[in-house]
């Protein structure tokens, strides 16, 4: 039986629309609207110390707000992976992609089975790869988007885009936790 998933909706906009006083530091901010591999940039970062490690995967449903993002039926199924990306050991990346099933057919069938290879590393390869503007969202601790064991801080910071191979859509959201901020301000110290 399909998982069904229902977060209460987050609001994802371009970070220039969010209030000055809210917005991360100038330093995250650069890292959530950079348009660039996410995945080359922090293995990057961590001089090659980078993993993923798969929380889950599982065929179901999106919530609605990532059904009108990919403009498909909430009644559709998808492959629902969602990882963490670990640098220096450390988690620095909790990602949620939702690719829905009928976009995972012809050339694009084997991205069913990734396992614990990054999906930005094939999505980047790609020379025909058609990517959404980049939106923002403000997550609380206590939203459930992000498992609670990695949300230690009062608010975390994501982004998303709808990636698209061939007319066939791909949502790919990405929260910065708390030990990659901590990163980033020891960068700058």
């Amino acid at each position: 039986m399909p998982q069904a998933y229902s977060p209460t909706a987050l609001l994802w906009r371009p970070l220039a629309l969010w209030p000055r006083s809210i917005r991360p530091s100038p330093a995250l901010q650069h890292w959530l609207t950079d348009p660039g591999s996410l995945t080359a940039r922090l293995v990057a970062k961590s001089a090659g110390q980078f993993r993923v490690e798969i929380v889950r995967q599982f065929i179901g449903r999106a919530s609605r707000n990532e059904c009108q993002a990919l403009g498909i039926r909430c009644s559709d199924l998808a492959l629902i992976r969602e990882v963490i990306l670990k640098g220096n050991s450390q988690p620095w990346v909790f990602a949620r992609s939702i690719l829905p099933l009928v976009s995972l057919t012809g050339d694009l069938r084997h991205l069913r089975k990734q396992h614990t290879r990054p999906l930005g590393a094939f999505l980047f390869s790609q020379s025909h790869l058609v990517r959404s503007p980049i939106a923002v969202a403000a997550i609380g601790r206590n939203h459930h988007y992000v498992p609670a064991a990695l949300a230690r801080s009062a608010l975390l910071w994501g982004r998303r885009s709808v990636f698209s191979l061939h007319d066939k859509p791909l949502l790919v959201s990405e929260v910065f936790l708390p030990d990659f901020v901590a990163s980033l301000v020891l960068e700058q110290a």
